[in-house]
């Protein structure tokens, strides 16, 4: 039986991934909640990362959580929640890009040095358009990139997965997420040339609105589910 929680704003803050799954397991469905604002950034990255634009990516983030929650009692803490569900989200987008007839190829190869950083100091009025103008190219030309090099480079340079994580998270073998790295790397270094290098930490943001939104659709159809989590 599905029952409400008493667990305030500030609880929830502070409880581990793994006791928010214990406490959704045990009949708190309303604690899901907290699992997806806390992983949105992260999934909606990888799977723009994957799709290669915008216009499906809610919609397979919410079938990536449905199936998240009607299987979260196979979560079993082996990896991160972060990863599993990740995991989970990369195998939706994979799921779809098969319907359209697309292809993910992976490779192997050595990697290389991260695109050097711009300072952190606070920017100036021009500064700040500047980096507007270097999101956008950024931006630009990750989406143009082959989807193979550009979920990598989400998950490790902007997300900030380890090459195992990452690896994991995937389905990729080490060496074919080192190649990828590099590749996708060159061909930011290319698109970069005349802007600066600006850090990568503010591409394909995941607004609140869009966040409420993600997360107001699976809780209803959660809400409607007449069984628990782990039942299937």
């Amino acid at each position: 039986m599905k029952v409400q929680t008493a667990v305030s704003n500030k609880q929830r803050e502070v409880l581990t991934d793994e006791e928010v799954v214990a406490r959704v397991l045990a009949g708190e469905t309303a604690l899901f909640e907290v699992i997806m604002r806390r992983h949105n950034q992260r999934l909606y990255r990888t799977v723009r990362a994957i799709l290669g634009g915008d216009d499906e990516c809610e919609d397979a983030m919410q079938d990536a959580y449905v199936q998240a929650y009607r299987n979260l009692s196979q979560f079993e803490g082996r990896s991160s929640l972060a990863t599993w569900l990740t995991r989970i989200a990369v195998n939706q987008c994979l799921s779809r890009l098969r319907k359209h007839r697309h292809t993910y190829p992976m490779d192997t190869e050595t990697e290389m040095k991260m695109i050097e950083k711009m300072d952190d100091g606070r920017p100036g009025p021009e500064k700040q358009m500047l980096n507007r103008e270097v999101r956008h190219v950024l931006e630009l030309a990750i989406e143009q990139m082959p989807a193979r090099y550009r979920s990598v480079l989400i998950l490790r340079d902007v997300e900030g997965l380890s090459t195992a994580e990452a690896a994991e998270s995937l389905g990729m073998s080490v060496d074919a997420v080192k190649v990828n790295l590099h590749r996708g790397r060159m061909y930011l270094r290319k698109a970069l040339e005349q802007k600066g290098g600006e850090t990568l930490n503010n591409v394909f943001a995941f607004e609140a609105p869009r966040c409420n939104r993600v997360v107001a659709n699976v809780m209803a159809i959660i809400n409607s589910m007449p069984y628990e989590p782990g039942n299937n």
